[in-house]
């Protein structure tokens, strides 16, 4: 039989428009031309100006003949630029590169050649480091080199460029008239993993995509009009978890800040009444940890999203105590950053601090406009059960997931085997649907024939008063095969031994779980914030790690 709704029923134009981000800034800048859009420093851009300028953005890069399906790398911190990329680029036809400027000029020419990009967009702070870049390029094609200049860069740089980016700006076409794009599975941006071994791939997101997860955003935090957003998260990671394109959605503030630091992070809160901000454990952390003289006059509600490791109980606590309101997401480069949220319930408000956080410290549930999380067996490709104990990966579907690995069809296809997206986090799913993270695959470490999850162990390391920050990971043992090694950060002016940590590892886990070797120190960080494990699998393997 026909279906009827489907007869003399066409998509056409008038019925269908393609999903895309950069619709938000188009209806931002007509429906509130004159709000803030950007601050930083001095500056104070509206919407309208950031619209017009995005556009002229776009102009420049077609006149000089980039566009569909050509790639635009930006080597820049969170600044005006920075947000402007993330429309101008795009609209232009072609696909936004962010690269990590935490990156050595080796990594950065790799991503340079793999991409192919055309032109590059550079900060004064990264021009040395991206002058080396395009000399170590294996394909010496020509590339648009174009420089930016801030007034809040303090330190010496070089012009290493053709172009100044205001002047590249001012050549383009206020009016430019933009193009949807032509599907909504044309690519929007490209994001490296961080890789830790080999070369890192290269994450292809659409435009769908990015939209969804832009709104999602809005969705899981409920956030209004006119939000007022720290950048403390880098705009080059998983662009920023697609808040760029969040906040023109919701006509808010960027302000927009070059390096993370506590007394600029409340200074900003204070002055702007900063009402979001994203970061890793790490910066909420430090936020806490701060001096309480730069926490005072802040009286309104802050809401802050934490990702990269669950937010142990004295993070918890401590942001209580400041007055933000913690949101636990969880999610990769693949999935747009974060696309699955700890969804807090008002019962928990009458738990103990404990409880609490044992409930936070979940994965959660999906994204609203992802289509489904879940834990199942790798091998069987079936659902664990819900019973907070069976081990299995973490997988997602849905619109809220890459195109795929550039350039790397094997990498994709096991990335996608069974019709989902497999992370490699083990993980367990609860009987309210909540799934729990127990270890990345890598990470479990296998002690006499013992699983032990290296994140129970931190979990409980995080516990003890004097810990900043905590990473445990597998040591070679002669015996045993593995033992857990911890490496702690501890809290500025705090004093503590192995023997006080292992104590206290004592009184929460089993005997084969305690760690065996303690070692103190600043822990090695991503640019993210998040602790490199590799780095320190080194370094447990070496005489650097003393057993206790």
């Amino acid at each position: 039989m026909s279906n009827i709704y489907e007869q003399d029923l066409p998509r056409n134009d008038a019925n269908f428009a393609t999903f895309t981000p950069l619709s938000f800034i188009e209806r931002t800048a007509l429906v509130y031309p004159q709000r803030t859009a950007i601050i930083h420093g001095d500056l104070r851009q509206t919407w309208a100006q950031t619209y017009t300028r995005c556009r002229q953005l776009a102009s420049a890069l077609a006149q000089r003949g980039i566009g569909l399906g050509d790639t635009v790398a930006v080597m820049l911190p969170n600044t005006p630029p920075m947000v402007e990329a993330h429309f101008g680029i795009p609209m232009s036809g072609a696909v936004l590169n962010t690269l990590n400027t935490r990156l050595d000029a080796e990594a950065l020419a790799f991503m340079l050649d793999h991409g192919e990009a055309k032109a590059v967009i550079v900060d004064p702070e990264f021009s040395a480091v991206m002058a080396k870049a395009l000399k170590l390029r294996q394909r010496q094609r020509d590339v648009l080199v174009i420089d930016t200049e801030d007034a809040l860069y303090t330190g010496q740089a070089e012009r290493i460029g053709s172009l100044r980016y205001d002047d590249f700006l001012a050549s383009g076409d206020p009016d430019f008239a933009w193009q949807m794009p032509l599907d909504e599975w044309q690519a929007i941006a490209l994001n490296y993993t961080s890789g830790t071994t080999g070369n890192p791939k290269g994450v292809v997101y659409h435009h769908r995509g990015a939209a969804m997860n832009a709104v999602s955003n809005i969705l899981e935090w409920d956030m209004p009009k006119h939000a007022v957003y720290l950048w403390t998260l880098p705009m080059f990671h998983c662009n920023g978890w697609c808040f760029p394109w969040t906040v023109a959605a919701r006509a808010g503030v960027n302000v927009c800040l070059r390096r993370v630091d506590p007394k600029a992070i409340f200074d900003a809160i204070r002055t702007h009444k900063v009402s979001h901000y994203c970061g890793a454990p790490i910066v909420h952390g430090a936020l806490v940890a701060a001096p309480d003289e730069l926490k005072q006059g802040i009286t309104h509600q802050v809401k802050a999203m934490v990702a990269g490791a669950a937010p142990p109980a004295a993070m918890i606590e401590g942001m209580e105590k400041l007055g933000f309101a913690l949101t636990h997401v969880y999610g990769l480069t693949e999935i747009y950053g974060p696309a699955a949220v700890c969804v807090q319930h008002e019962s928990w408000n009458e738990l103990d601090i404990g409880e609490r956080a044992r409930l936070n410290a979940r994965q959660g549930v999906n994204y609203h406009l992802q289509r489904n999380i879940t834990v199942m067996d790798p091998a069987t490709m079936q659902p664990v059960p819900r019973d907070g104990e069976t081990m299995g990966e973490i997988m997602f579907r849905g619109n809220i997931t890459m195109k795929g690995y550039l350039k790397n069809p094997k990498a994709t296809q096991d990335a996608f085997a069974g019709g989902w997206f497999h992370t490699g986090d083990l993980a367990v799913m609860y009987p309210d649907g909540y799934v729990k993270i127990k270890d990345r695959s890598k990470d479990i470490i296998i002690s006499g024939g013992e699983n032990i999850s290296s994140i129970e162990v931190e979990d409980v390391l995080y516990r003890h008063p004097a810990v900043m920050a905590a990473a445990v990971v597998a040591k070679p043992d002669e015996k045993w095969g593995e033992t857990p090694c911890a490496f702690i950060e501890l809290k500025a002016g705090a004093q503590v031994t192995a023997e006080d940590i292992v104590a206290h590892c004592r009184q929460h886990l089993a005997g084969f779980k305690i760690p065996r070797a303690v070692v103190f120190g600043e822990l090695p960080k991503t640019s993210t914030g998040k602790i490199q494990k590799f780095e320190l699998r080194k370094r447990a393997g070496s005489t650097e790690a003393i057993d206790v």
